[in-house]
């Protein structure tokens, strides 16, 4: 179950990391830090994911850096600043579409580009209001979409994994959309326990205004890692009907796991391209059951 580190996984992870760490003193304590990151790598259990290094390369940085374990505060404040400001806006525009759901779909899927640790250095505000301009286009699997709406129509309980920080707000109008057309499902918001990248918390969740039942993975996985889940997300993911999952950390630790889930996300690495078979950016709806 998941997708497991690979040695590609490792020299990504290697090189965004020790990229930052040049940045912040010398190249004695960088080696000594690439020296830690394989370190762990080597002590990393079997079959687990990238997002599983995540909350331990924070403490490394931590540690050798004197770095926040929120240090992407800035961008997740700035990220929702962006979507708060444009929130009307695509909110009426989903509302108009001829499928409300769909074109939530479409915003939300584009709002995980909104992702400063995967997309380091290449994140743009203005390239995602291009995006953003051109979201109707956007096509989605139609037959992985017809057996989620087929789904959401059954009730029953619907468990949102989240992502990034700002990205949350365009799942709010996704969320908003769901709910007006399939009011049988109740949906509940799960973000993550702490800093995690520049993934969403409560905070978060607050900030853009989601105003659905929010719960928290318990740890600071960027991700959804079953055996780390804390006892009140556990429940929700054994106890939903339907889970909507938002980006790769979601993918990497979840794929294979059987649920009935559907994924969401842009492709944003050399694994992923590889693993679907498609370039970088391409947006998909995956079904895990499929």
């Amino acid at each position: 179950m998941s997708v497991a580190l690979d040695s590609g996984c490792m020299e990504c992870h290697l090189r965004r990391n020790l990229e930052t760490a040049r940045g912040l003193g010398t190249e004695e304590q960088a080696t000594a830090f690439a020296k830690a990151l394989m370190k762990l790598y080597l002590d990393a259990p079997e079959g687990v994911s990238t997002p599983w290094l995540a909350p331990h390369t924070a403490e490394l940085f931590r540690k050798m850096y004197g770095l926040d374990a929120d240090r992407f505060r800035a961008e997740k404040e700035a990220s929702n600043r962006f979507v708060l400001s444009r929130l009307d806006q695509i909110r009426r525009r989903a509302q108009a579409a001829p499928d409300p759901v769909y074109a939530g779909l479409q915003f939300a899927i584009l709002g995980n580009y909104l992702d400063f640790s995967a997309l380091q250095g290449e994140v743009s505000f203005e390239e995602l209001d291009e995006l953003l301009a051109q979201a109707e286009k956007l096509a989605l699997d139609p037959v992985v979409y017809r057996a989620l709406c087929a789904d959401l129509a059954r009730g029953g309980k619907l468990l949102y994994l989240t992502d990034n920080a700002g990205e949350i707000g365009f799942d709010r109008v996704l969320a908003d959309q769901i709910h007006r057309a399939y009011p049988r499902i109740a949906i509940t918001f799960c973000v993550r326990g702490g800093p995690a990248v520049n993934d969403a918390t409560r905070a978060d969740a607050a900030a853009v205004g989601i105003s659905f039942p929010v719960i928290d993975n318990g740890n600071r996985i960027p991700g959804t890692q079953i055996d780390q889940l804390g006892a009140e997300a556990r429940r929700a993911l054994d106890g939903a009907d339907v889970i909507l999952s938002k980006g790769q950390g979601n993918v990497e630790t979840l794929r294979g796991c059987g649920r009935n889930i559907y994924y969401a996300f842009l492709i944003k690495c050399a694994r992923f391209e590889r693993l679907f078979g498609k370039p970088k950016f391409t947006p998909m709806l995956v079904r895990e059951r499929a």
